[in-house]
């Protein structure tokens, strides 16, 4: 169980995340949802210990330090991989430092996705590159994957093969926390949604629900965010009487 309680960051003045209370459970496929500057990056980042922080960050009720945090995966938009090495390079490189290291999965990933083993990683495109991130990330071994926009630049039809496989390759303690302004076409996909706003929880509700209830991750969203569906009206009509 990955608990965050009462988690807070502040940059100077502005508060980045307001008292976070978040429990994530094994198995779970959770969507993090919010517009930009809402805290989603921000809260990955406390939680593996990259930024300082108030508040508890708990895994199965210890604190995050260097004897568990293999159990904890990044995959980031930013990239965390070398670039002048080769993919053949960082799966000896991880398997040296991750002891349960899923070479069969890194494996068979590279195939899913076409990428060269021994290229390096500088000389790959941006979306091969983001390709390459989730695949290291998903095969450390790592019981919570944490993903933060992870296929920016990659193409409609990559990202939803990618979410298919997914669901068929993931084990039932592996959770994957993943944050994506892709709402409608992670619906599908995903067992829960959290909408941070402002740096506060604003929703937290599990796809099954919705369901039940009848209402689609877009409306509930809306809801959540107290959308006005008429604001681009109003604002053409305040343009066009100004001009």
């Amino acid at each position: 169980m990955l608990e965050l309680k009462s988690l807070s960051k502040s940059y100077g003045n502005k508060k980045a995340l307001d008292q976070i209370n978040l429990t994530l459970a094994p198995g779970e496929i959770v969507g993090l949802f919010g517009e930009n500057g809402a805290g989603k990056t921000t809260l990955m980042k406390c939680v593996l210990g990259f930024l300082r922080y108030k508040g508890d960050v708990t895994l199965d009720g210890e604190a995050i330090t260097r004897k568990n945090i293999s159990r904890l995966a990044f995959a980031t938009c930013e990239h965390s991989f070398f670039p002048n090495l080769t993919p053949a390079d960082h799966r000896v490189f991880y398997e040296s430092q991750f002891p349960r290291f899923r070479g069969k999965r890194f494996e068979a990933l590279m195939d899913f996705f076409e990428l060269p083993r021994n290229k390096l990683l500088r000389t790959f495109s941006s979306g091969q590159q983001n390709q390459l991130e989730v695949i290291l990330a998903l095969s450390q071994g790592a019981d919570y994957i944490l993903m933060d926009e992870p296929f920016a630049g990659n193409d409609v039809f990559n990202r939803e093969d990618f979410y298919k496989v997914l669901l068929g390759i993931l084990e039932p303690t592996e959770t994957v926390l993943l944050s994506t302004h892709l709402l409608e076409e992670v619906s599908q996909f995903i067992s829960r949604a959290v909408l941070l706003r402002g740096g506060k929880i604003v929703g937290d509700v599990t796809t099954l629900a919705l369901e039940e209830t009848g209402t689609g991750l877009m409306d509930y969203v809306r809801s959540a965010y107290h959308y006005q569906a008429d604001r681009v009206s109003k604002a053409l009509s305040d343009l066009t009487d100004e001009m």
